[in-house]
């Protein structure tokens, strides 16, 4: 992510074809006929659980009521008024919000406005968020790398395997005395990191933490779930089975000699539109830095007490785990600004990161919560360090997040009220600019930045711990107003999830999607979304329709800048749809 690939290939999509899959509810929306223009109405076009808030958006016009009917007919089902107009000038346009929360019986219904057309058809029911869900999940198992997708698996994604890295290459960056350039070492498993074929730990870091936090918080949402992945009915449920094969990969990243970690596991510049198993450039591992190894530490600290229960199925990885992460914090401590710097020759995403305060926080906090050992803590400075919305660059906010899950059972050296403080503080500031939005969203003008759908996402994720903690309400709408504005209220009118709603991304800047010679986009990624640098926008034949800030998004390959999909992207998806089911009173409480 965050480049200019070397040359696209024409777009030549055939006809969708029906997607075999017995094990997940995606395959209709994912071959589904070519999405209409934007809805006038802009709304999740999912639907809602019976109990959540329910909000749409309607330009402002001589209407000042609304109704709710079922869907395809004139039987009216609730009315109200519509809220006073808003500008929103992120978007340039006034409306006004239909809020419809008492609407809890299930079924599928309308929004109807005078004098516009309806709004896309939704549903209200307790299985609206399941099938995004797994889908988001499963994206991560379409993006694996040394791995065939098989059919029974894949469906009409099926490919050969692409990038088996057993044979890869220790750059001159990265060489050491054990492993001087050139030595080749084995490096298999892993996610492809985004639309690019290369796999980067930072990114990794966040990703692979989100994903696990979801099993830390919503265990039951996936205990039974069954994805339809080679691993699926074995002895761990789907979703650390799925993280465990990035896991896997990560460990091999760190230098077994000093305990170093490799920033990234890349060809030297970045590969065409082309299928996995066509993309044959020489790999390499590149430069240790400290940001790479505290990512590591951190999240290989959570996964050993995530997979400890497993200790039956996986003898040891538990304790190899962390033991691997301590071995990273001590070359982090004895290395600790070792930024990385691009070499010459390699062109690949940078990741670079000259601020590591907070993952050094971050991934002595995660140290303190699975060993107890008090000391982690102090490591961690937890008076200094503050909470933000998280981020690859920006991380400081897992720390926290992972402190409160956790935090009935700390170690009394932690000081449960800065943490429960830092949580709420944070989601008050969320909450109240969701209260003065025109949108009805957390989001704000500034907000909307490389990668804007996840900083929605992950405005919802904190937005979530808060509400666990505090059982604030304004917290739990505010969380699904940020999953709201992922699928479809939002100032361009678009699902922004690829194979989810009557309007979503056709064109992701993703090789497979682009190269398989299947019009659909593989089903489950959410894409980056609009932002205003435009830093594609000399790459690509068609223009933006906007310059401004929510309005900047072009559905097309080119568009690295607001069409790409990336796994750090998906993890929130997965947290906050998985959440949102969880934490939702039922109708009426």
């Amino acid at each position: 992510m965050r480049h200019v690939p070397l040359r696209f290939l024409p777009l030549r999509k055939l006809p969708a074809l029906a997607l075999p899959f017995a094990c997940m509810a995606i395959s209709a929306t994912a071959s589904a006929a070519q999405p209409q223009p934007a809805p006038a109405i802009a709304l999740n076009q999912l639907g809602f659980l019976p109990g959540a808030a329910k909000v749409a958006v309607v330009p402002d016009g001589a209407a000042r009521s609304f109704a709710i009917v079922k869907a395809g007919t004139d039987t009216v089902v609730l009315d109200g008024a519509l809220a006073p107009a808003a500008a929103a000038p992120e978007s340039g346009d006034r409306v006004r919000l239909a809020t419809f929360t008492a609407l809890a019986t299930p079924g599928r219904y309308q929004v109807r406005v005078a004098g516009l057309p309806d709004s896309p058809p939704f549903d209200v029911g307790p299985g609206v968020f399941q099938a995004v869900n797994a889908a988001s999940i499963k994206a991560f198992y379409f993006n694996r790398t040394a791995i065939p997708l098989e059919e029974r698996h894949a469906g009409i994604f099926k490919r050969p395997a692409g990038h088996p890295d057993t044979r890869v290459l220790v750059h001159a960056s990265a060489a050491s005395p054990a492993r001087p350039a050139g030595t080749v070492i084995a490096s298999p498993k892993g996610w492809y990191d985004a639309g690019d074929y290369n796999k980067y730990i930072v990114n990794s870091g966040i990703t692979t933490y989100t994903l696990l936090a979801a099993w830390e918080d919503f265990p039951a949402l996936f205990k039974a779930q069954n994805l339809g992945i080679p691993e699926s009915g074995n002895a761990l449920p789907d979703l650390l089975d799925e993280a465990l094969w990035n896991l896997e990969w990560m460990l091999t990243m760190q230098d077994p000699a000093d305990g170093g970690v490799y920033h990234k596991l890349t060809n030297l510049g970045f590969d065409g539109m082309v299928m996995p198993d066509k993309a044959t450039q020489p790999r390499y591992v590149v430069q240790k830095t400290t940001a790479a190894a505290l990512n590591f530490a951190a999240v290989m600290a959570m996964a050993s007490r995530v997979y400890a229960p497993y200790e039956q199925q996986m003898p040891g990885m538990a304790a190899r785990m962390l033991a691997a992460s301590k071995a990273a914090w001590q070359w982090a401590q004895a290395h600790p600004r070792v930024y990385y710097q691009q070499p010459k020759d390699v062109s690949t995403g940078e990741y670079g990161d000259k601020d590591v305060s907070d993952e050094f926080g971050w991934a002595a906090a995660e140290l303190f919560v699975t060993t107890g050992d008090a000391a982690w803590y102090k490591a961690m400075n937890a008076p200094a360090l503050q909470a933000s919305v998280p981020s690859w660059a920006e991380v400081r906010g897992l720390a926290w997040m992972s402190l409160a899950r956790h935090r009935d059972t700390l170690n009394a050296a932690a000081d449960k009220a800065l943490i429960a403080s830092r949580i709420d503080t944070l989601s008050a500031s969320l909450a109240a600019g969701w209260k003065k939005s025109a949108y009805g969203i957390p989001m704000q003008p500034a907000d909307y930045v490389w990668g804007s759908s996840a900083v929605a996402l992950n405005q919802a994720m904190v937005l979530l711990h808060g509400y666990r903690m505090t059982s604030k309400r304004d917290y739990l709408d505010a969380a699904q107003a940020g999953l709201d504005y992922a699928l479809g209220r939002n100032a361009v009118g678009i699902s922004f999830v690829t194979g989810f709603g009557t309007k979503s991304p056709m064109h992701p800047h993703h090789r497979p999607s682009e190269a398989d010679g299947i019009r659909a986009p593989v089903p489950g990624w959410i894409v980056g979304g609009p932002q205003p640098a435009q830093q594609d926008k000399k790459d690509c034949p068609v223009p933006y329709p906007s310059a401004l800030p929510a309005r900047s998004y072009v559905d097309h390959a080119c568009s690295y800048a607001s069409n790409e999909v990336a796994i750090n992207w998906n993890a929130p998806l997965v947290y906050v749809s998985a959440g949102v089911q969880a934490l939702t009173p039922a109708a009426g409480k």
